[in-house]
Formats: C-alpha cells, sequence, structure tokens
C-alpha cells in the first residue's frame, strides 16, 4: 500500500502514532506521501515496519507500507532483500 493510501484510509490516532514513532510529524508524512520529499533508508524501514504494526490492529483495513515506496532510489534495498531471503 503506499503511503498516500495509507494515510487516507488510517484514523487522526493512526497516523499520529505512525508520525510519533518515526520523530516526525503528521505533515511530514504527507510530503512523504506526495512525493515531495524522499525518506532515509533508515526512516523508511521504520515506517514499514511501524506501519505494519498498525495495519495488523486495523483488521484488514490497512496494509504496511513498503520501504522501496519512500526512498529515491528503491534498488539501495536489493542486497537487504536477497540477504533476508537467503537467512529466513
Amino acid at each position: 500500500m503506499e503511503l498516500s493510501e495509507f494515510l487516507k484510509r488510517a484514523s487522526k490516532r493512526e497516523r499520529a502514532e505512525l508520525a510519533e514513532v518515526c520523530n516526525n510529524s503528521v505533515s511530514y508524512l504527507y510530503q512523504l506521501a506526495g512525493k515531495h520529499r524522499f525518506a532515509s533508508a533508515l526512516l523508511a524501514i521504520k515506517i514499514e515496519i511501524v506501519s505494519g504494526r498498525i495495519a495488523k490492529k486495523s483488521d484488514g483495513r490497512l496494509d504496511l507500507v513498503p520501504r522501496e515506496s519512500l526512498v529515491r532510489y528503491p534498488e539501495i534495498f536489493m542486497d537487504i532483500n536477497k540477504i533476508i531471503s537467503e537467512v529466513f
């Protein structure tokens, strides 16, 4: 799920929870969602993890936001995905 769709479907509390855990504001999340800014690799991973936790509590209304959709160059995660698939 893209971040923009996640933010549309999420409640005000869920959006605030995502912003708080990532040490950013909801406004900054909207800038990321609109591709006006791009997340760092670390922030993208945090958003993926936290959005997944929020999605689990939403009874299927939300889905996690993949980290690749938040960064300017998604290929930086290609090696990480390969390592994770080999380990697990």
